[in-house]
């Protein structure tokens, strides 16, 4: 199994995300559920075409920090 990032970010629309792994790909909903499942079968729908042509899954390389500043 292979784990991707998914950058999530509110904006004044709603949600927009994107993964480091998988330049090109993005999505955008009004709600965060409705995102997380387009992100999961847009990426789904991707990694399945790699495999029907033979072509090799992209490697997951990024990871998340978070990092906490005093207020």
């Amino acid at each position: 199994m292979k784990r991707y990032l998914i950058v999530v970010e509110q904006t004044d629309a709603g949600f927009f995300a994107s993964s480091p792994d998988l330049p090109g790909w993005s999505s955008t909903a009004h709600t965060r559920e409705a995102l997380e499942k387009n992100m999961r079968q847009a990426i789904a729908s991707y990694l399945d075409s790699l495999r029907i042509h033979g072509q090799p899954l992209p490697a997951p390389c990024s990871y998340a920090v978070c990092v906490e500043f005093p207020d």
